[in-house]
């Protein structure tokens, strides 16, 4: 199905005047891309107005939408100069392009914010010492009993120290402004959309202890990141070494059986690993249905038995080191060293005396000797575990409902499960492979599959609020303080405000927690291993009888709904413009707002053009008669007036209906 949408406006009905046929046979369609042996003529033209673009395809803006779409898929949102840029390479390219660009990691961002945080914390003491001693003026003043302050060196000393102590950190907080900087700047935007899928799919989060060390959020997301294109067993494996899961997971510090001491190995992780991270619990076809035995019932992947057996396989791993970032601890890391004093980055290793060294017996064939290095042990039931069968079709579906649609056809998870099992040059788990597949597959580009009942995806919600900070230009504006003290008294203070506007190297300190409360989304916030949402998840209702999945359907209810689109006027209100709250105005940090200028112009210019922008950019060519109507209806209402001389405004109310309505949060 072609979009049909033309940008040419000709001031009178094109008529054929002469059609020459010339004995040219199309195998094709008229408007397949070209003109050949077919003249158009047109009673006027102009510039790219021109009767042979009704023909040519040269009128529309197909390719533009096409493109919309896979960039919606494959990043947090693309402005119309990428949009533009993407479309002249081509699909392909752009997405080899993607493949190929260096990896922006987030632990070493995430110590150059909380460093800057830092400074700045300290440069804001004598802003926050003024207003303190301002504030005991204004009770001296009200309250003859109170002495006017004047503080002598050695408080003021004591009461920058307690200042300073204030600062907490690094936490999930810090993480969230990290990773909201990288998702609005990095040049990988694909890597960085398939590391949050898979950040779905192998969790962790900070509602756990691990919220209290925001660089083990950011280490943990930065082997998504670097995997993301990689092996899926080496994926597989270093998730499994890392701390942050060993402690969400609990098989760090992990001990063998002791029964006398009625000790045995945890089984968090062996069961997670399992039926989360690779296999599933079901044995399942290449196309992602399953396999059933002679009675005709589901066949389970593992049994109880298996995981205890693979329970003893995770024994012994401990801490590789303690935290370099603390500098009191002057003890080594051991087995059994608690999460605060391990290195928090770096993988576990294996305390020897620890592991389980004898035989284990699982899943249907993985035989592990005893006797073993625990690494060997652990390396063995990961290479089972990568080499089963259930892996390409499992961890496959996931990712196209991540990227793509809610209900892949089982059709679609057989090609994509084909690719994970070879990508054409006998390599098995080619993440890069399988990525490109899953987004250049006929079912994510056809437009055909878009008339279908079951396609399509709720957009979750950090991709609704992602596209719109993205794509929307930004400015920072802060207040700056020159505060003075002549003494520390009432007398003693002198100091001048002014408000700046930040343009160049903008940080976005995005502080996420405010959304996930509006929304119950944020990235490394589930409330469980079991992500935000289930893969099965039905929502009740007609979606349930026709057997169809809507996994993000699970966190849309009555509350989060309203919330959301509360969050989209905090967007667009009309004299505010702000995309978050920091929570750190108060030490100099620039507020992030919204620059309408560039579609103020579009929307001056014509209103129609605007609608068709805005089509492009956020609903992929997909705006339904209904939704423009009703656009078109609202700007008849405004007033020339406001139209002239602050159409921020009302563009910024066509926004806000855009923003919410079912063509934009729905994905087709």
């Amino acid at each position: 199905m072609k979009n049909t949408f033309y940008t040419i406006s000709i001031s009178v009905i094109l008529t054929l005047v002469s059609t020459h046929i010339s004995g040219q046979n199309y195998d094709d369609y008229l408007g397949a891309g070209h003109d050949s042996g077919i003249t158009v003529t047109s009673s006027s033209e102009d510039g790219r107005s021109r009767a042979s673009n009704t023909i040519n395809a040269r009128g529309m803006d197909a390719e533009l939408i096409e493109m919309s779409r896979l960039m919606s898929q494959a990043t947090f949102g693309a402005d119309m100069d990428e949009i533009k840029r993407a479309t002249a390479l081509g699909m392909e390219t752009w997405i080899d392009e993607q493949l190929n660009i260096p990896i922006t990691y987030l632990t070493p961002l995430h110590w150059d914010i909380w460093n800057e945080l830092e400074t700045m914390y300290e440069m804001s003491f004598d802003v926050w010492l003024g207003y303190y001693i301002t504030e005991l003026c204004k009770a001296s003043e009200e309250d003859p009993n109170i002495e006017p302050p004047n503080l002598s060196q050695a408080e003021v000393d004591v009461l920058r120290q307690a200042y300073l102590d204030e600062l907490y950190g690094p936490y999930a907080l810090h993480f969230n402004f990290a990773w909201s900087q990288s998702m609005l700047t990095s040049d990988d935007q694909l890597r960085q959309r398939v590391a949050y899928a898979l950040s779905q799919i192998m969790v962790i989060s900070a509602q756990s202890d691990l919220g209290e060390n925001g660089e083990s959020l950011s280490a943990f997301y930065d082997i998504l990141l670097h995997h993301s294109f990689g092996n899926f067993r080496d994926l597989l494996l270093e998730v499994s070494l890392n701390p942050a899961m060993g402690v969400y997971l609990s098989h760090m510090n992990n001990p063998k059986a002791i029964p006398e001491e009625n000790i045995h190995p945890d089984e968090n992780y062996a069961r997670e690993v399992m039926q989360l991270f690779s296999i599933g619990l079901y044995e399942l076809n290449q196309d992602g249905t399953r396999k059933k035995d002679t009675d005709g019932n589901d066949i389970p992947t593992y049994t109880n038995e298996d995981i205890k057996e693979l329970a003893r396989v995770f024994t012994g791993l401990g801490p590789g080191s303690t935290d370099p970032t603390m500098p009191h601890i002057t003890w080594n890391a051991h087995f059994g060293l608690g999460y605060y004093s391990a290195n928090k980055t770096e993988p576990m290793i294996m305390y020897p005396q620890w592991h389980d060294t004898g035989s284990k017996s699982l899943l249907n064939g993985l035989e592990i000797p005893a006797g073993q290095n625990g690494l060997d042990d652990i390396e063995m039931a990961i290479d089972y575990l990568y080499n089963h069968p259930n892996v390409g079709p499992f961890i496959g579906r996931q990712l196209i409902q991540r990227l793509v649609k809610s209900n892949p056809s089982p059709a679609y998870i057989s090609r994509i499960s084909a690719v994970f099992n070879d990508n054409g040059f006998g390599e098995r788990g080619d993440m890069a492979a399988v990525i490109k597949a899953i987004l250049l597959d006929p079912e994510a580009r056809d437009c055909d599959e878009m008339l279908h009942f079951d396609n399509g995806k709720l957009r979750e919600p950090v991709l609704r609020g992602s596209e719109f900070i993205k794509v929307i230009p930004k400015f920072g504006e802060k207040i700056v303080y020159d505060v003075n003290f002549s003494s520390y008294s009432c007398e003693g203070i002198q100091y001048t405000a002014d408000t700046i506007v930040v343009l160049d190297n903008l940080r976005f300190w995005n502080n996420g927690f405010n959304y996930y409360q509006a929304v119950k989304q944020f990235p490394m916030m589930s409330p469980s291993v079991f992500n935000f949402y289930l893969p099965d998840h039905q929502p009740v209702g007609e979606m349930a009888e026709n057997d169809l999945y809507g996994p993000e359907f699970k966190i849309h209810d009555s509350t989060t709904a309203i919330n959301y689109i509360n969050s989209v006027y905090i967007f667009t209100a009309p004299y505010y413009d702000a995309a978050w709250y920091n929570w750190y105005e108060h030490i100099g940090l620039e507020d992030i707002k919204f620059d309408y200028t560039e579609l103020s112009e579009i929307y001056k210019d014509d209103p129609e053009k605007f609608i068709h922008h805005i089509d492009i950019v956020f609903t992929n060519g997909q705006m339904t008669d209904e939704l423009k109507n009703t656009l078109r209806a609202f700007i008849d209402e405004v007033p020339d007036w406001y139209n002239d001389g602050y159409a921020s405004v009302p563009l910024k109310s066509l926004l806000y209906l855009i923003m919410w309505s079912p063509d934009y949060t729905i994905a087709k």
